[in-house]
Order: C-alpha cells, then sequence, then structure tokens
C-alpha cells in the first residue's frame, strides 16, 4: 500500500511538472556574457531549479563529513569506556 501512494504521488508530481512545461513553453532570450540563446521558459526554470539544488547539496556536504567525523570519533569513545568497564567488572569480581 505505502509503494502505491508513493508511486501515485510519484505520478501525481510527474503530471503537474508536465503540465507546467506546457503551459510554459514560450521561448525566452537568455543572455549570457558571450551569446545570447531563445529557450522555452519551462526549461530554465527546471535548469535553475537543478542548479539550486546542486549547491544545497554541495553546502551541505561540509556539515555532513563533519558530523560524520564527530560520530565516528564519539563511537571510539564509547568503545574505549566500554572496555575499561569491562575490565573493572573482572577486576572487582577477582
Amino acid at each position: 500500500m505505502k509503494r502505491l501512494l508513493g508511486f501515485l504521488s510519484l505520478l501525481i508530481l510527474v503530471a503537474l511538472g508536465l503540465s507546467f512545461a506546457l503551459l510554459n513553453s514560450e521561448p525566452v532570450l537568455l543572455d549570457y556574457y558571450f551569446d545570447k540563446q531563445e529557450i522555452p521558459l519551462s526549461l530554465l526554470l527546471v535548469g535553475a531549479l537543478a542548479v539550486g539544488a546542486l549547491l544545497g547539496v554541495l553546502a551541505s556536504t561540509g556539515i555532513l563529513f563533519r558530523q560524520k567525523r564527530k560520530a565516528s570519533k564519539l563511537n571510539r569513545q564509547v568503545v574505549s569506556l566500554e572496555k575499561e568497564v569491562l575490565k573493572s567488572s573482572e577486576t572487582a569480581l577477582k
């Protein structure tokens, strides 16, 4: 059931995207420094969205790596403390 709902929501999203592209198919003039080119508005908007998403992912990778390094350090501390507790409990039993 969960997969069916996911598939249906993906299908609705694709349909909305296609209708958006059809409604915004007028060509617009894209003027970048060395040349000019006419492209559909929907393609321009999708490209801007993709570039923004890519920049967001790139910006978050630093935070992700920092958090992974911190988690690794904390895991090493946990293992060290577990060994210490195990040694102290073995000495207390003797």
